[in-house]
């Protein structure tokens, strides 16, 4: 059901959760999304975007123009070349296999629909990921609908028993599609290994030339399987960690923090409980380590993570109560997780910060170069 929500406070975005989200010269840019009410799915405007300053911490709400994509939930958001594309989602009609892209640098924000000169569209789907390599978007997985004649491989689409109409059949997939913003073409190229099973609701992270997805779900099946696709021979490889594994789980999130390091959080585990447990995977060691951290009391899914500075995950809205079963619970909460140890320079700014009478003789005896790395992290600080 659309309609416009009001949020608590002008200055703030509104709870919600699968929304979209994406990260650009330290400014966090969310879009879409819901918020239950009154057992109806409401989703919030599709016509207005919100900026969140990473380095003062204020949000501000800008209007948009243009053709402008139906209000959604679920669908799978990126950030190209300054450009924050959209695919997919799910709305009043239902599932959507339309594209749109925006910029997020012009001060217009005006959405444009994508029409493609080649190749064919992925069918209508929402809770799929993505990848972003070179100057494509590869797209993978998700739930959605296909007629009966295009299921031709039940190894890459699992129908959803429980949900057919006619000809129409609901399911889960494992396909790759790959989105050439350049040529404004699709292509869907053919893998080797053995791809994960289908699955949505899953997480997905790019690092160099290789795709990560872990977990997500299929049926009633939540896994935490981690496995990587080369995006240059499109050669699937299943990664057996060395360690123990985090719970399976769905609807949670994956980032890239360092050339070789993921960043879990969160999510939906097996028996329906949401999830605030961190967790790192090490691709040296293929070994998991769970992080300890201050949100451990705040339990997140179908929120978003994107990459700060210094490694820093920034974690915005999604829902701390069981989606399915409870129609409420939506946040607006940014989370900052600090994945890596703190720099000296940034030891230098809370020492300084927690002796506030004492700063300018603090400043006064750091080194020039020092001081002046100082004074230009004091606002993000």
């Amino acid at each position: 059901m659309a309609s416009n929500v009001s949020c608590r406070t002008k200055s703030v975005a509104c709870e919600r959760s699968g929304h979209t989200a994406v990260v650009s010269e330290n400014v966090l840019f969310v879009w879409g999304g819901y918020v239950s009410v009154a057992d109806h799915e409401v989703f919030l405007p599709n016509d207005e975007i919100w900026l969140y300053d990473l380095e003062s911490g204020l949000w501000e709400k800008f209007n948009m123009g243009g053709e402008i994509p139906p209000s959604m939930s679920g669908s799978c958001g990126c950030i190209l070349n300054g450009h924050m594309y959209i695919f997919g989602g799910c709305g009043d009609t239902g599932q959507t296999n339309e594209h749109y892209s925006v910029n997020l640098h012009d001060d217009k924000y005006c959405w444009k629909k994508i029409r493609h000169h080649s190749g064919l569209l992925p069918t209508p789907r929402d809770k799929l990921s993505c990848w972003v390599y070179k100057s494509s978007i590869i797209y993978f997985g998700g739930y959605g609908h296909k007629l009966l004649r295009a299921i031709d491989n039940p190894m890459t689409f699992i129908v959803d028993e429980a949900s057919w109409v006619e000809d129409i059949y609901w399911g889960w997939n494992n396909e790759v599609h790959v989105f050439d913003s350049r040529a404004k073409s699709w292509n869907k190229p053919k893998t080797f290994g053995q791809a994960p099973a289908p699955r949505a609701a899953h997480a997905s992270a790019t690092i160099g030339n290789k795709g990560y997805v872990c977990g997500g779900r299929k049926m009633e099946t939540r896994t935490s399987d981690i496995h990587c696709l080369d995006l240059d021979s499109w050669t699937w490889t299943e990664i057996v960690p060395t360690t123990a594994v985090p719970l399976g789980r769905s609807w949670h999130t994956l980032t890239a923090v360092l050339d070789t390091s993921l960043f879990l959080f969160g999510g939906l585990s097996v028996d329906s409980r949401p999830l605030s447990d961190g967790w790192m995977f090490d691709l040296k060691t293929k070994g998991w380590t769970e992080m300890k951290h201050s949100n451990m009391d705040k339990p997140r899914l179908w929120h978003t993570a994107c990459l700060g500075r210094d490694s820093d995950v920034i974690v915005f809205g999604g829902s701390h109560d069981d989606i399915i079963l409870v129609d409420s619970g939506h946040s607006n909460d940014t989370l900052v997780f600090q994945t890596q140890p703190y720099s000296f320079v940034r030891l230098c700014v809370d020492f300084i910060a927690s002796n506030a009478n004492m700063f300018q003789t603090q400043l006064a005896c750091l080194p020039p170069r020092l001081r002046q790395a100082v004074e230009k992290r004091m606002t993000f600080f």
